[in-house]
């Protein structure tokens, strides 16, 4: 159930980047990563109301029309819910921050490239302290140019949206949410749960010639079992984006244990 506080900065013509922050925590009240149900319809009218400047019944028939439109002009994966890279497109942000972001990282590639430049010691995290340099180097990519005070807020912001725990550190699959939904590759993998073992007796099967690394080829038939295993039809389209997405990733095209891991797993295994 959403909070039952005064929704926050949706009358704003334009909203900051913590300000942005403070009405996706509103909304997503259950902290899952998603506008959905009972929140998503709160959300809905509540924006309503702030661009209309007039009460929403949401037992009329014409509230649900709208909010049907309104998933449809904005739910890019149709699933019926709303989620951070989303509702970016649909509130306007200050200098459109989130978007000069996605202006990079839509392609995942320059994202698993840029991320390959700042987890240097391949732990599958950015240490906070990396973070401001790691933002900086992608809005400059996306030819936006912030003064220190504005990039220490966007950092910040950043990562009180994905260190949920505390720990002053953030993964690959938390990061990636800020990508478009058709190009986060990492969303079609995380229904399969694997153990240690269970990775490394996959590695070790896609690893034919026993070289200690995946290469391109490999990798290409390893994603192709992991859509099987994971019942998905296989894209090919979509399956050469992911295995350059991950390729990123690679020295100079070899791909060892551990950086396959950081793509395919959500959590570094232990």
């Amino acid at each position: 159930m959403a909070n039952n506080a005064q929704p926050p900065h949706l009358h704003l013509a334009e909203v900051t980047a913590s300000q942005f922050l403070d009405i996706w925590e509103h909304f997503d009240a259950d902290g899952n990563g998603y506008i959905e149900g009972k929140e998503l319809e709160n959300f809905f009218r509540e924006l309503e109301v702030a661009r209309r400047g007039v009460g929403v019944d949401p037992s009329n028939p014409s509230f649900r029309d709208k909010m049907k439109d309104f998933l449809q002009k904005f739910d890019k994966n149709k699933d019926g819910r709303i989620e951070m890279s989303e509702l970016a497109q649909i509130l306007p942000t200050e200098e459109n921050f989130l978007l000069c972001f996605r202006q990079f990282v839509s392609s995942s590639a320059e994202f698993m490239a840029a991320w390959r430049r700042y987890d240097t010691d391949r732990s599958g995290y950015i240490e906070a302290n990396e973070l401001k340099d790691f933002l900086s180097d992608l809005l400059q990519k996306a030819n936006r140019h912030y003064e220190d005070e504005k990039l220490a807020e966007y950092t910040q912001t950043i990562l009180k949206m994905f260190d949920l725990n505390g720990d002053g550190k953030l993964g690959l699959a938390e990061m990636a949410r800020l990508l478009p939904v058709q190009e986060n590759f990492l969303l079609n993998f995380q229904g399969v749960k694997m153990t240690a073992d269970q990775f490394h007796a996959i590695f070790n099967f896609h690893d034919k010639d026993g070289n200690g690394y995946i290469d391109e080829q490999e990798l290409e038939t390893l994603l192709q079992d992991l859509y099987l295993k994971n019942k998905k039809d296989v894209d090919p389209k979509c399956l050469t984006g992911y295995k350059r997405s991950i390729m990123a990733l690679s020295d100079g095209g070899k791909l060892y244990r551990s950086e396959l891991e950081i793509a395919l797993c959500r959590e570094p295994l232990v």
